[in-house]
């Protein structure tokens, strides 16, 4: 499927729009109906009630403008299956994530519907020979795929914790990811990602401090399903499969990080890793000092930093690829290391 880059500016500029134009309707519908996240619990960092559902919002762009852009391609059919093998999944999940929203289902039953999901991914991924670095074992690939899939919906959903931290950063790995895709000829995937880069931009315009609404599981899950099953997509022309499979971590480092440093954080402290806290990253930057807003944007920077890292291994000679893999991860463990020595409230 060739994208013209005519036809990449048109759908991200239609996924901004269109989401940029529903999240405020799906706002009044959420106030309407007392749908608010109340800042009921010492985890919750928000002062007043925030309406939820933006999640409705950034689903409803991101499948219209997909589904419209393939209806407009050469090959329909063929790229119809492979946008639903990508979407469906997303789907499910997102809906079980407004389920929760609206219910707040408990930790374990989230877990075991992730699960599924990610096996039912992984299950087409491996037969239909599109996932990007098999690593030649059947059992691994689907193992690997669960595990990545799960974690990723997780750290997406954990990092929703401040406001505009989340969907700015999905935005910003959406489009390393998209730029990475077109360098390596892989237009749909460049192409969802584009559209997926547009609705969270779109959505942030409402959902940047102070935030007029929040995604809520719906959005994290629907868009962590999407951003874990495309960046295992990606087919890099790098030097050995140890860079390659580096790459999906690269573009997702900052959320992995977030996770990293709560799960640890968590373990140690003796709490428990599926309660809420004020633990993250977002909360230790501004323990030392910095503002909401100026933790956000400095989540941000970061999540840039990763992500400009991923697209350098992806193009640079083998010693290139080398050395700035070892930057990255350097960088990754150096933060990991600062952020654990942060003071945190412990227990809830």
């Amino acid at each position: 499927m060739f994208i013209s880059n005519y036809q990449y500016l048109t759908i991200f500029i239609l996924s901004f729009t269109l989401v940029g134009v529903l999240t405020p309707v799906i706002r009044k519908v959420a106030i309407k109906n007392n749908i608010f996240d109340l800042p009921n619990s010492i985890h919750k960092s928000h002062a007043l009630p925030t309406p939820y559902l933006g999640g409705i919002a950034i689903m409803l762009g991101v499948v219209l403008v997909s589904l419209l852009a393939v209806l407009f391609s050469t090959n329909v059919l063929g790229n119809l299956n492979l946008l639903l093998s990508v979407i469906i999944p997303a789907l499910l999940l997102g809906l079980i994530g407004l389920w929760d929203d609206l219910k707040s289902l408990p930790a374990y039953p989230r877990l075991l519907a992730q699960s599924a999901v990610g096996m039912c991914v992984s299950i087409i991924l491996i037969t239909t020979g599109t996932l990007g670095n098999p690593t030649g074992s059947l059992a691994l690939d689907i193992l690997l795929t669960v595990i990545w899939i799960v974690g990723i919906c997780n750290s997406i959903n954990f990092f929703d914790n401040m406001d505009g931290g989340a969907a700015g950063t999905v935005a910003f790995s959406s489009l390393g990811l998209a730029f990475l895709a077109w360098n390596l000829g892989q237009s749909l995937l460049s192409g969802l990602a584009l559209v997926i880069a547009g609705a969270t931009f779109g959505f942030l315009i409402w959902n940047k401090s102070p935030a007029k609404i929040y995604m809520g599981d719906a959005g994290a899950l629907f868009l962590g399903v999407l951003l874990a099953t495309l960046a295992i997509r990606i087919d890099p022309t790098t030097q050995s499969r140890a860079i390659s499979l580096s790459i999906p971590l690269l573009l997702l480092a900052l959320p992995i990080l977030d996770t990293t440093t709560v799960v640890i954080s968590r373990l140690r402290n003796g709490v428990s890793i599926f309660q809420g806290g004020q633990d993250h990253l977002s909360h230790r930057l501004v323990k030392v000092g910095l503002t909401r807003k100026s933790a956000v944007i400095v989540l941000w920077l970061l999540c840039i930093l990763f992500v400009v890292i991923a697209n350098l291994v992806s193009i640079l000679n083998f010693t290139l690829e080398v050395i700035f893999l070892l930057i990255g991860a350097l960088v990754w463990f150096v933060l990991l290391l600062w952020f654990l020595k942060i003071p945190v409230v412990k227990k809830i």
